[in-house]
């Protein structure tokens, strides 16, 4: 049964949990970069800020001698692809942009990786875009797409250490082409990639011969059925980020990065009859289904206009959802179609990842843009009880460039030993972290590749972290100039510390 704002409101007074005050705003005042504390006072924040306390995390990172990045004591990491060095299957080069990114079980232990390739703009002008492979060509004037990789099991096990290069058992071939802007996207239930494009681009706009802002299926087990890419265009065209897939109601769940006004989150129902599975997507109609866009209220009733407005750690919202009028938005954007008051908005929503009931939404850096500033933010919807709870939340990094302090989160994924594992998006100094839901946070990975100048260094986002299917290896990329990494180490539990 839908949880009603007068359920909400009457549940929150009986038990108090409306809003679980579990931090406070002068703690990311005094900690930039760092969680709230918890409602037990279980904060653990070191005194870098980062709660770098008894066994949490992997201990301080140490700096690459071959200049890439920087781990801790214990691990290691290869170099899967790399732009400019290694090659497809069919002898291109490997394309650039790397982004979203998701494992699959492949055979005899074997692990297949979507990757993403976020380049926008003609294909004329991209300077490695993703190859236009017979058959897999949506549009034949757009540059971006997704490669799919091999990763046979001895590979990630072999020695080697840090920055051992890409090794001749990796395969790599495309997987889509010709779409644009290829961000983030999601794996599904049966074990395929949905593929999101970043973009409004119309026909006749930046080169394009077809309309982009949609997302489209890739099967990283069937190449066959990659033929042909059609748009699902039931889930709606703008600027997409993630998507997840509810696989008990088969709801999907879809992030929009853009501003002016800021984007929103987005709900797909499927008609009355419809089972998902592999080709079935390809089955619907343009319209069938329905696109909703969120509406949060507090514990009071009172409307929330921006995600942004909460600023302590274990806020929680219930959740309406409101159909959008038009969604292939012929003349409107989709985020535009509403009026004041109607959704609830929120800056930079990217990363998603399905995990305990429920779906992790990423609300990157907000700005002016935003009714509140802040530096990233986690939230949990669960779509049972209908509420989002804040669970992350990053104060304004005031020195982007020291290492210390983080900011920007991007890509999500859970980890296996606990909690989540963050690819930045930020100013500054770029890192992978882990956070867990006790308040305390842990550095992973430190990009060293600086592809700026000695006098003004410059350090590209992470993006597509992912685990193995085994759980025994991370995958990650670093977008500019495009590297896919395997990070194998120590791995252990992280346990919150109740």
């Amino acid at each position: 049964m839908p949880l009603s704002r007068r359920d909400f409101v009457h549940r929150s007074a009986i038990t108090g949990a409306g809003i679980a005050l579990a931090g406070a705003v002068d703690v990311l005042a005094t900690a930039p970069g760092a969680l709230a504390s918890d409602a037990q006072g279980h904060g653990g924040h070191g005194e870098d800020g980062h709660g770098h306390g008894d066994e949490l995390g992997y201990g301080p990172l140490t700096s690459d001698p071959a200049g890439l990045l920087a781990l801790p004591a214990g691990f290691s990491y290869r170099v899967v692809t790399r732009t400019g060095t290694t090659t497809l299957d069919s002898g291109e080069t490997t394309p650039s942009n790397h982004d979203g990114t998701a494992a699959f079980a492949g055979s005899r232990g074997a692990t297949l990786l979507v990757n993403n390739h976020e380049i926008g703009g003609p294909l004329a002008k991209a300077a490695h875009p993703v190859p236009h492979a017979a058959e897999l060509v949506y549009d034949p004037a757009a540059a971006g797409g997704c490669t799919v990789v091999e990763v046979p099991q001895h590979w990630r096990g072999d020695e080697g250490g840090r920055g051992k290069g890409h090794a001749d058992a990796v395969s790599e071939w495309v997987g889509i082409a010709g779409t644009s802007t290829n961000c983030a996207g999601g794996a599904t239930p049966w074990g395929t990639w949905l593929t999101c494009e970043e973009t409004e681009d119309r026909a006749g706009q930046n080169g394009m011969t077809k309309d982009h802002g949609y997302v489209f299926e890739v099967d990283p087990h069937d190449r066959h059925a990659n033929r042909h890419p059609e748009p699902i265009k039931a889930l709606g065209r703008y600027a997409h980020e993630a998507v997840v897939v509810d696989p008990k109601r088969g709801h999907m769940y879809l992030t929009e990065d853009a501003a002016g006004p800021n984007g929103l989150l987005y709900r797909w129902t499927p008609p009355h009859g419809f089972h998902h599975g592999r080709g079935r997507l390809a089955t619907l109609g343009d319209t069938d289904g329905v696109l909703q866009a969120f509406r949060c209220f507090d514990a009071r009733g009172h409307f929330v206009d921006d995600l942004s407005r909460a600023t302590v750690i274990g806020t929680r919202y219930g959740v309406d959802w409101v159909d959008v009028p038009d969604r292939d938005a012929r003349t409107t954007s989709v985020r535009k179609q509403f009026t004041e008051g109607q959704v609830t908005r929120a800056r930079k929503l990217e990363g998603m990842w399905w995990a305990d009931g429920g779906t992790y939404v990423v609300s990157s850096f907000a700005r002016a843009e935003s009714p509140v500033q802040h530096d990233g933010a986690v939230w949990f919807y669960d779509p049972v009880r209908r509420t989002i709870t804040l669970k992350v939340l990053l104060g304004v990094n005031t020195a982007p460039e020291k290492d210390g302090p983080f900011d920007g989160p991007d890509n999500i994924t859970v980890s296996p030993y606990g909690g989540l594992i963050i690819a930045e998006d930020g100013e500054g100094v770029q890192h992978l972290f882990g956070a867990l839901d006790d308040g305390r946070t842990y550095p992973l990975a430190r990009n060293e590749l600086n592809i700026g100048s000695a006098e003004e260094p410059e350090y590209s986002e992470f993006t597509g972290v992912t685990f193995s299917p085994d759980g025994d290896t991370l995958f990650a990329n670093i977008q500019t100039p495009g590297i896919m990494v395997a990070i194998t180490g120590p791995w252990r539990r992280q346990r919150a510390g109740r």
